[in-house]
Protein backbone atom coordinates (compact mmCIF):
# COMPACT_ATOMS: atom_id res chain seq x y z
CA UNK A 1 0.00 0.00 0.00
CA UNK A 2 2.85 2.38 0.87
CA UNK A 3 4.46 1.68 -2.49
CA UNK A 4 1.19 2.45 -4.29
CA UNK A 5 0.76 5.75 -2.45
CA UNK A 6 4.36 6.70 -3.19
CA UNK A 7 3.92 5.84 -6.87
CA UNK A 8 0.80 8.04 -7.10
CA UNK A 9 2.74 10.89 -5.51
CA UNK A 10 5.57 10.43 -7.99
CA UNK A 11 3.10 10.48 -10.89
CA UNK A 12 1.75 13.87 -9.85
CA UNK A 13 5.25 15.24 -9.24
CA UNK A 14 5.98 14.95 -12.98
CA UNK A 15 4.32 17.97 -14.57
CA UNK A 16 4.09 16.54 -18.11
CA UNK A 17 2.64 13.24 -16.91
CA UNK A 18 0.19 15.01 -14.61
CA UNK A 19 -1.06 17.20 -17.47
CA UNK A 20 -1.43 14.21 -19.77
CA UNK A 21 -3.45 12.23 -17.22
CA UNK A 22 -5.74 15.17 -16.41
CA UNK A 23 -6.22 15.87 -20.13
CA UNK A 24 -7.15 12.21 -20.72
CA UNK A 25 -9.66 12.27 -17.85
CA UNK A 26 -11.22 15.48 -19.23
CA UNK A 27 -11.64 13.98 -22.72
CA UNK A 28 -13.16 10.81 -21.25
CA UNK A 29 -15.67 12.91 -19.26
CA UNK A 30 -16.64 14.75 -22.45
CA UNK A 31 -17.17 11.42 -24.20
CA UNK A 32 -19.29 10.04 -21.37
CA UNK A 33 -21.39 13.22 -21.26
CA UNK A 34 -21.98 13.02 -25.02
CA UNK A 35 -23.27 9.44 -24.74
CA UNK A 36 -26.34 10.83 -22.91
CA UNK A 37 -27.10 13.60 -25.43
CA UNK A 38 -30.19 12.29 -27.24
CA UNK A 39 -30.84 12.98 -30.93
CA UNK A 40 -33.06 16.11 -31.12
CA UNK A 41 -36.72 15.29 -31.57
CA UNK A 42 -36.69 12.08 -29.54
CA UNK A 43 -38.06 12.11 -26.00
CA UNK A 44 -35.39 10.54 -23.73
CA UNK A 45 -38.12 9.46 -21.29
CA UNK A 46 -39.68 7.18 -23.93
CA UNK A 47 -36.61 5.05 -24.71
CA UNK A 48 -37.30 2.13 -22.37
CA UNK A 49 -38.22 -0.23 -25.22
CA UNK A 50 -35.01 0.64 -27.11
CA UNK A 51 -32.90 0.19 -23.97
CA UNK A 52 -34.52 -3.16 -23.19
CA UNK A 53 -33.84 -4.40 -26.72
CA UNK A 54 -30.19 -3.33 -26.34
CA UNK A 55 -29.42 -5.41 -23.27
CA UNK A 56 -28.91 -8.81 -24.90
CA UNK A 57 -27.63 -10.34 -28.09
CA UNK A 58 -25.69 -8.51 -30.77
CA UNK A 59 -27.48 -5.24 -30.02
CA UNK A 60 -26.33 -5.58 -26.42
CA UNK A 61 -22.75 -5.99 -27.63
CA UNK A 62 -23.06 -2.86 -29.78
CA UNK A 63 -24.53 -1.00 -26.82
CA UNK A 64 -21.62 -2.07 -24.64
CA UNK A 65 -19.01 -0.88 -27.15
CA UNK A 66 -20.70 2.52 -27.28
CA UNK A 67 -20.92 2.79 -23.50
CA UNK A 68 -24.74 2.77 -23.54
CA UNK A 69 -25.00 5.47 -26.23
CA UNK A 70 -26.67 2.99 -28.62
CA UNK A 71 -29.54 2.35 -26.21
CA UNK A 72 -29.81 6.05 -25.32
CA UNK A 73 -30.41 7.13 -28.95
CA UNK A 74 -27.41 9.39 -28.44
CA UNK A 75 -25.55 11.41 -31.05
CA UNK A 76 -22.66 9.02 -30.22
CA UNK A 77 -24.87 5.95 -30.81
CA UNK A 78 -22.74 4.45 -33.59
CA UNK A 79 -19.60 5.16 -31.59
CA UNK A 80 -16.15 4.42 -32.92
CA UNK A 81 -17.03 1.17 -34.74
CA UNK A 82 -17.52 2.81 -38.20
CA UNK A 83 -13.96 4.15 -37.89
CA UNK A 84 -12.68 0.69 -36.93
CA UNK A 85 -14.48 -0.79 -39.94
CA UNK A 86 -12.91 1.85 -42.20
CA UNK A 87 -9.44 1.07 -40.83
CA UNK A 88 -9.99 -2.63 -41.54
CA UNK A 89 -10.94 -1.88 -45.14
CA UNK A 90 -7.90 0.37 -45.61
CA UNK A 91 -5.54 -2.27 -44.21
CA UNK A 92 -7.05 -4.95 -46.44
CA UNK A 93 -6.64 -2.65 -49.44
CA UNK A 94 -3.03 -2.12 -48.39
CA UNK A 95 -2.46 -5.83 -48.94
CA UNK A 96 -3.98 -5.94 -52.43
CA UNK A 97 -4.02 -2.49 -54.09
CA UNK A 98 -0.67 -1.03 -55.29
CA UNK A 99 -1.79 2.57 -54.65
CA UNK A 100 -2.38 1.90 -50.95
CA UNK A 101 0.82 -0.13 -50.72
CA UNK A 102 2.71 2.88 -52.08
CA UNK A 103 1.09 5.19 -49.54
CA UNK A 104 2.11 2.85 -46.71
CA UNK A 105 5.74 3.12 -47.85
CA UNK A 106 5.75 6.92 -48.10
CA UNK A 107 6.13 7.50 -44.36
CA UNK A 108 4.44 10.47 -42.70
CA UNK A 109 2.98 11.95 -45.90
CA UNK A 110 1.49 8.60 -46.89
CA UNK A 111 0.07 8.12 -43.40
CA UNK A 112 -1.68 11.51 -43.60
CA UNK A 113 -3.26 10.60 -46.95
CA UNK A 114 -4.40 7.23 -45.59
CA UNK A 115 -5.93 8.92 -42.54
CA UNK A 116 -7.80 11.34 -44.80
CA UNK A 117 -9.14 8.48 -46.93
CA UNK A 118 -10.09 6.63 -43.74
CA UNK A 119 -12.11 9.61 -42.49
CA UNK A 120 -14.03 9.91 -45.77
CA UNK A 121 -14.69 6.17 -45.70
CA UNK A 122 -15.92 6.47 -42.09
CA UNK A 123 -18.46 9.07 -43.22
CA UNK A 124 -19.67 6.74 -46.00
CA UNK A 125 -20.06 3.85 -43.53
CA UNK A 126 -22.05 6.03 -41.10
CA UNK A 127 -24.30 7.20 -43.95
CA UNK A 128 -25.04 3.53 -44.68
CA UNK A 129 -25.58 2.56 -41.01
CA UNK A 130 -27.42 5.65 -39.74
CA UNK A 131 -30.77 5.13 -41.57
CA UNK A 132 -31.05 1.59 -40.21
CA UNK A 133 -30.35 2.78 -36.68
CA UNK A 134 -32.82 5.68 -36.89
CA UNK A 135 -35.50 3.36 -38.30
CA UNK A 136 -34.95 0.95 -35.41
CA UNK A 137 -35.26 3.80 -32.88
CA UNK A 138 -38.53 5.01 -34.41
CA UNK A 139 -39.97 1.48 -34.38
CA UNK A 140 -39.13 1.14 -30.67
CA UNK A 141 -40.71 4.47 -29.72
CA UNK A 142 -44.31 4.53 -28.42
CA UNK A 143 -46.90 6.72 -30.14
CA UNK A 144 -46.59 9.47 -27.52
CA UNK A 145 -42.80 9.79 -27.79
CA UNK A 146 -43.08 13.16 -29.53
CA UNK A 147 -41.50 16.10 -27.75
CA UNK A 148 -43.47 19.39 -27.73
CA UNK A 149 -40.79 21.21 -29.72
CA UNK A 150 -40.40 18.54 -32.41
CA UNK A 151 -43.82 17.34 -33.56
CA UNK A 152 -42.45 15.95 -36.86
CA UNK A 153 -41.11 12.80 -35.15
CA UNK A 154 -44.60 11.26 -35.09
CA UNK A 155 -44.50 11.42 -38.87
CA UNK A 156 -40.77 11.88 -39.55
CA UNK A 157 -40.01 13.73 -42.72
CA UNK A 158 -36.92 14.67 -44.66
CA UNK A 159 -35.68 17.25 -42.16
CA UNK A 160 -35.69 14.80 -39.22
CA UNK A 161 -33.92 12.09 -41.21
CA UNK A 162 -31.37 14.50 -42.66
CA UNK A 163 -30.56 16.19 -39.35
CA UNK A 164 -30.32 12.87 -37.50
CA UNK A 165 -27.94 11.38 -40.07
CA UNK A 166 -25.78 14.52 -39.99
CA UNK A 167 -25.67 14.38 -36.17
CA UNK A 168 -24.69 10.71 -36.16
CA UNK A 169 -21.91 11.44 -38.67
CA UNK A 170 -20.72 14.38 -36.56
CA UNK A 171 -20.91 12.27 -33.41
CA UNK A 172 -18.74 9.49 -34.83
CA UNK A 173 -16.20 11.97 -36.23
CA UNK A 174 -16.13 13.83 -32.90
CA UNK A 175 -15.49 10.59 -30.99
CA UNK A 176 -12.72 9.77 -33.47
CA UNK A 177 -11.22 13.25 -32.93
CA UNK A 178 -11.37 12.78 -29.14
CA UNK A 179 -9.47 9.51 -29.48
CA UNK A 180 -6.78 11.15 -31.62
CA UNK A 181 -6.41 13.97 -29.09
CA UNK A 182 -5.89 11.46 -26.27
CA UNK A 183 -3.18 9.74 -28.32
CA UNK A 184 -1.44 13.06 -29.09
CA UNK A 185 -1.75 14.93 -25.79
CA UNK A 186 -2.97 12.37 -23.27
CA UNK A 187 -1.81 9.01 -21.99
CA UNK A 188 -2.42 5.72 -23.77
CA UNK A 189 -3.97 4.95 -27.15
CA UNK A 190 -7.06 7.14 -27.56
CA UNK A 191 -9.27 4.90 -29.69
CA UNK A 192 -8.56 1.90 -27.46
CA UNK A 193 -9.26 3.93 -24.32
CA UNK A 194 -12.61 5.14 -25.65
CA UNK A 195 -13.70 1.57 -26.38
CA UNK A 196 -12.46 0.46 -22.94
CA UNK A 197 -14.34 3.25 -21.14
CA UNK A 198 -17.54 2.24 -22.92
CA UNK A 199 -17.04 -1.34 -21.74
CA UNK A 200 -16.20 -0.36 -18.15
CA UNK A 201 -19.30 1.84 -18.00
CA UNK A 202 -21.45 -1.29 -18.42
CA UNK A 203 -19.52 -3.45 -15.93
CA UNK A 204 -20.94 -2.19 -12.57
CA UNK A 205 -24.57 -2.56 -13.67
CA UNK A 206 -23.96 -6.02 -15.13
CA UNK A 207 -22.12 -7.19 -12.00
CA UNK A 208 -24.79 -5.86 -9.62
CA UNK A 209 -27.56 -7.49 -11.69
CA UNK A 210 -25.70 -10.82 -11.63
CA UNK A 211 -25.19 -10.59 -7.85
CA UNK A 212 -28.86 -9.77 -7.24
CA UNK A 213 -30.05 -12.69 -9.37
CA UNK A 214 -27.73 -15.09 -7.51
CA UNK A 215 -28.69 -13.78 -4.05
CA UNK A 216 -32.33 -14.41 -4.88
CA UNK A 217 -31.46 -18.09 -5.31
CA UNK A 218 -30.19 -18.36 -1.71
CA UNK A 219 -27.13 -20.36 -0.64
CA UNK A 220 -26.78 -22.20 -3.94
CA UNK A 221 -26.79 -18.95 -5.86
CA UNK A 222 -24.03 -17.50 -3.65
CA UNK A 223 -21.87 -20.57 -4.26
CA UNK A 224 -22.42 -20.25 -8.01
CA UNK A 225 -21.46 -16.56 -7.86
CA UNK A 226 -18.19 -17.41 -6.08
CA UNK A 227 -17.41 -20.04 -8.74
CA UNK A 228 -18.17 -17.49 -11.48
CA UNK A 229 -15.73 -14.98 -9.95
CA UNK A 230 -13.02 -17.65 -9.61
CA UNK A 231 -13.46 -18.63 -13.26
CA UNK A 232 -13.34 -14.96 -14.25
CA UNK A 233 -10.09 -14.52 -12.30
CA UNK A 234 -8.38 -17.43 -14.04
CA UNK A 235 -9.62 -16.33 -17.47
CA UNK A 236 -8.16 -12.89 -16.78
CA UNK A 237 -4.82 -14.40 -15.73
CA UNK A 238 -4.77 -16.47 -18.93
CA UNK A 239 -5.58 -13.37 -20.98
CA UNK A 240 -2.70 -11.44 -19.40
CA UNK A 241 -0.37 -14.37 -20.15
CA UNK A 242 -1.60 -14.38 -23.75
CA UNK A 243 -0.98 -10.63 -24.13
CA UNK A 244 2.51 -10.75 -22.58
CA UNK A 245 3.73 -14.19 -23.71
CA UNK A 246 6.94 -14.22 -25.78
CA UNK A 247 9.48 -16.62 -27.20
CA UNK A 248 13.08 -15.43 -27.21
CA UNK A 249 15.28 -16.08 -30.26
CA UNK A 250 19.05 -15.92 -29.57
CA UNK A 251 21.14 -13.65 -31.80
CA UNK A 252 24.93 -13.84 -31.71
CA UNK A 253 26.88 -10.72 -32.65
CA UNK A 254 30.34 -11.22 -34.13
CA UNK A 255 33.42 -9.61 -32.62
CA UNK A 256 34.82 -6.55 -34.35
CA UNK A 257 37.66 -4.24 -33.43
CA UNK A 258 37.50 -0.49 -33.99
CA UNK A 259 40.73 1.24 -33.04
CA UNK A 260 41.75 -0.10 -29.66
CA UNK A 261 38.25 -1.16 -28.68
CA UNK A 262 36.47 -4.46 -29.20
CA UNK A 263 32.75 -4.55 -29.97
CA UNK A 264 30.27 -7.39 -30.33
CA UNK A 265 30.86 -10.95 -29.36
CA UNK A 266 27.75 -10.98 -27.18
CA UNK A 267 24.49 -12.89 -27.39
CA UNK A 268 21.18 -11.08 -27.25
CA UNK A 269 17.58 -12.22 -27.63
CA UNK A 270 14.75 -11.13 -29.91
CA UNK A 271 11.40 -11.47 -28.10
CA UNK A 272 8.77 -12.76 -30.54
CA UNK A 273 5.28 -12.34 -29.09
CA UNK A 274 2.94 -15.31 -29.02
CA UNK A 275 0.13 -12.88 -29.78
CA UNK A 276 1.86 -10.27 -31.94
CA UNK A 277 -1.45 -9.03 -33.33
CA UNK A 278 -2.84 -8.10 -29.89
CA UNK A 279 -6.58 -7.56 -29.73
CA UNK A 280 -6.88 -6.42 -33.35
CA UNK A 281 -7.96 -9.83 -34.79
CA UNK A 282 -10.99 -9.87 -32.46
CA UNK A 283 -11.88 -6.28 -33.31
CA UNK A 284 -11.54 -7.03 -37.04
CA UNK A 285 -13.62 -10.22 -36.75
CA UNK A 286 -16.22 -8.47 -34.57
CA UNK A 287 -16.60 -5.69 -37.14
CA UNK A 288 -17.27 -8.33 -39.82
CA UNK A 289 -19.78 -10.10 -37.57
CA UNK A 290 -21.64 -6.80 -37.08
CA UNK A 291 -22.46 -6.69 -40.80
CA UNK A 292 -25.60 -8.91 -40.62
CA UNK A 293 -27.24 -6.75 -37.92
CA UNK A 294 -26.30 -3.64 -39.92
CA UNK A 295 -27.89 -5.10 -43.05
CA UNK A 296 -30.99 -5.91 -41.01
CA UNK A 297 -31.25 -2.29 -39.90
CA UNK A 298 -30.30 -2.95 -36.24
CA UNK A 299 -33.47 -4.94 -35.62
CA UNK A 300 -33.87 -7.47 -32.82
CA UNK A 301 -32.67 -10.96 -33.71
CA UNK A 302 -36.03 -12.62 -32.95
CA UNK A 303 -37.58 -10.55 -35.73
CA UNK A 304 -35.13 -11.94 -38.29
CA UNK A 305 -35.07 -15.22 -40.17
CA UNK A 306 -32.72 -17.43 -42.15
CA UNK A 307 -29.10 -16.36 -42.59
CA UNK A 308 -29.53 -13.10 -40.68
CA UNK A 309 -31.00 -14.83 -37.65
CA UNK A 310 -28.22 -17.44 -37.54
CA UNK A 311 -25.41 -14.88 -37.74
CA UNK A 312 -26.89 -12.41 -35.27
CA UNK A 313 -27.33 -14.94 -32.47
CA UNK A 314 -24.13 -14.40 -30.47
CA UNK A 315 -24.74 -17.58 -28.44
CA UNK A 316 -25.44 -19.75 -31.47
CA UNK A 317 -23.06 -22.38 -32.83
CA UNK A 318 -22.60 -20.98 -36.36
CA UNK A 319 -22.03 -17.41 -35.17
CA UNK A 320 -19.29 -18.54 -32.79
CA UNK A 321 -17.81 -20.99 -35.30
CA UNK A 322 -17.50 -18.24 -37.92
CA UNK A 323 -16.17 -15.86 -35.24
CA UNK A 324 -13.55 -18.45 -34.21
CA UNK A 325 -12.34 -19.01 -37.80
CA UNK A 326 -12.21 -15.27 -38.57
CA UNK A 327 -10.09 -14.59 -35.48
CA UNK A 328 -7.56 -17.30 -36.41
CA UNK A 329 -7.33 -15.97 -39.98
CA UNK A 330 -7.06 -12.33 -38.90
CA UNK A 331 -4.38 -13.25 -36.34
CA UNK A 332 -2.17 -14.64 -39.10
CA UNK A 333 -3.04 -11.72 -41.37
CA UNK A 334 -2.26 -9.01 -38.81
CA UNK A 335 0.90 -10.80 -37.64
CA UNK A 336 2.13 -10.86 -41.24
CA UNK A 337 1.39 -7.11 -41.54
CA UNK A 338 3.07 -6.07 -38.28
CA UNK A 339 6.01 -8.50 -38.21
CA UNK A 340 8.27 -7.90 -41.22
CA UNK A 341 10.66 -10.84 -40.92
CA UNK A 342 12.64 -9.79 -44.00
CA UNK A 343 13.36 -6.41 -42.41
CA UNK A 344 14.27 -8.09 -39.10
CA UNK A 345 16.70 -10.43 -40.88
CA UNK A 346 18.23 -7.48 -42.76
CA UNK A 347 18.68 -5.48 -39.54
CA UNK A 348 20.36 -8.42 -37.81
CA UNK A 349 22.73 -8.83 -40.76
CA UNK A 350 23.59 -5.11 -40.92
CA UNK A 351 24.52 -5.11 -37.23
CA UNK A 352 26.86 -8.06 -37.67
CA UNK A 353 24.57 -10.54 -35.99
CA UNK A 354 23.29 -13.99 -36.83
CA UNK A 355 21.07 -16.66 -35.33
CA UNK A 356 23.27 -19.63 -34.30
CA UNK A 357 22.95 -22.42 -36.84
CA UNK A 358 21.14 -20.24 -39.42
CA UNK A 359 22.73 -18.40 -42.35
CA UNK A 360 22.24 -14.61 -42.39
CA UNK A 361 19.86 -13.02 -44.89
CA UNK A 362 17.14 -15.03 -46.62
CA UNK A 363 17.61 -18.15 -44.45
CA UNK A 364 17.21 -16.06 -41.30
CA UNK A 365 13.97 -14.55 -42.66
CA UNK A 366 12.65 -18.04 -43.47
CA UNK A 367 13.63 -19.27 -40.00
CA UNK A 368 11.84 -16.34 -38.34
CA UNK A 369 8.78 -16.99 -40.54
CA UNK A 370 8.71 -20.62 -39.42
CA UNK A 371 9.01 -19.69 -35.74
CA UNK A 372 6.28 -17.04 -36.03
CA UNK A 373 3.95 -19.52 -37.76
CA UNK A 374 4.49 -22.09 -34.99
CA UNK A 375 3.94 -19.74 -32.06
CA UNK A 376 1.08 -17.86 -33.77
CA UNK A 377 -1.09 -20.97 -34.17
CA UNK A 378 -1.54 -21.76 -30.44
CA UNK A 379 -1.77 -18.01 -29.72
CA UNK A 380 -4.50 -17.61 -32.36
CA UNK A 381 -6.45 -20.63 -31.09
CA UNK A 382 -6.30 -19.45 -27.48
CA UNK A 383 -7.29 -15.95 -28.60
CA UNK A 384 -10.30 -17.41 -30.41
CA UNK A 385 -11.27 -19.51 -27.37
CA UNK A 386 -11.15 -16.41 -25.16
CA UNK A 387 -13.27 -14.60 -27.75
CA UNK A 388 -16.08 -17.18 -27.68
CA UNK A 389 -15.88 -17.62 -23.90
CA UNK A 390 -18.96 -15.38 -23.29
CA UNK A 391 -21.11 -17.80 -25.32
CA UNK A 392 -19.72 -20.77 -23.37
CA UNK A 393 -20.36 -19.29 -19.92
CA UNK A 394 -23.82 -18.07 -20.94
CA UNK A 395 -24.72 -21.74 -21.56
CA UNK A 396 -23.83 -22.33 -17.88
CA UNK A 397 -26.38 -19.81 -16.65
CA UNK A 398 -24.35 -16.57 -16.50
CA UNK A 399 -26.46 -13.57 -17.52
CA UNK A 400 -25.93 -12.19 -21.00
CA UNK A 401 -24.74 -8.77 -19.79
CA UNK A 402 -22.17 -10.18 -17.34
CA UNK A 403 -20.97 -12.98 -19.65
CA UNK A 404 -19.40 -10.40 -22.00
CA UNK A 405 -16.69 -9.77 -19.40
CA UNK A 406 -15.53 -13.40 -19.37
CA UNK A 407 -13.67 -12.99 -22.60
CA UNK A 408 -14.28 -11.77 -26.09
CA UNK A 409 -13.37 -8.27 -27.09
CA UNK A 410 -14.28 -6.88 -23.67
CA UNK A 411 -11.73 -8.69 -21.53
CA UNK A 412 -8.91 -8.48 -24.09
CA UNK A 413 -9.43 -4.76 -24.62
CA UNK A 414 -9.56 -4.15 -20.86
CA UNK A 415 -6.35 -6.11 -20.24
CA UNK A 416 -4.51 -4.81 -23.31
CA UNK A 417 -5.41 -1.13 -22.86
CA UNK A 418 -4.66 -1.17 -19.12
CA UNK A 419 -1.24 -2.74 -19.76
CA UNK A 420 -0.49 -0.23 -22.53
CA UNK A 421 -1.46 2.74 -20.37
CA UNK A 422 0.50 1.47 -17.36
CA UNK A 423 3.51 0.90 -19.61
CA UNK A 424 3.43 4.53 -20.77
CA UNK A 425 3.06 5.79 -17.19
CA UNK A 426 5.96 3.60 -16.10
CA UNK A 427 8.13 4.91 -18.95
CA UNK A 428 7.55 8.48 -17.72
CA UNK A 429 8.41 7.47 -14.15
CA UNK A 430 11.62 5.68 -15.13
CA UNK A 431 12.64 8.53 -17.45
CA UNK A 432 12.44 10.94 -14.49
CA UNK A 433 14.37 8.48 -12.25
CA UNK A 434 11.40 7.37 -10.15
CA UNK A 435 10.54 3.76 -9.29
CA UNK A 436 8.21 2.07 -11.74
CA UNK A 437 4.79 0.61 -11.03
CA UNK A 438 6.27 -2.83 -10.37
CA UNK A 439 9.37 -4.02 -8.60
CA UNK A 440 10.90 -5.23 -11.88
CA UNK A 441 9.88 -2.09 -13.74
CA UNK A 442 8.90 -4.13 -16.79
CA UNK A 443 5.24 -3.89 -17.71
CA UNK A 444 4.75 -5.32 -21.18
CA UNK A 445 2.11 -3.75 -23.37
CA UNK A 446 0.54 -5.36 -26.41
CA UNK A 447 1.29 -4.99 -30.07
CA UNK A 448 -1.29 -4.07 -32.68
CA UNK A 449 -2.88 -0.91 -31.39
CA UNK A 450 -5.70 0.77 -33.24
Amino acid sequence: MNRLIETIRNIFKIEELRKRILFTVLIILIYRFGSFVVIPGIDPNKLSALQNSSTEGLLGLLNMFSGGAFGNASIFALGIMPYITASIIIQLLGMAVPYFQRLQREGESGRKKLNQIMRFLTVVIVIVQAPGYIKNVLVQLPNDAVTPFDPYVSNPGFFFWFSSIVLLIAGTLFVMWLGEKITDKGIGNGISLIIMIGIIARLPGAFVAECMSRFEQGGTGLLVLIIELIVLFFVMIGTIALVQGTRKIPVQYAKRVVGNRQYGGVRQYIPLKVNAAGVMPIIFAQAIMFLPITIAGFRQTENLSGFLQVFTNINGFWYNFAFFILIVLFTYFYTAVTMNTNQMAEDIKKNGGFIPGVKPGKKTAEYLDTIMSRITLPGAIFLAIVAIMPALVSLMGVSSAFSHFYGGTSLLILVGVVLDTLQQIESHLLMHHYDGLTKTGRIKGRVGRM
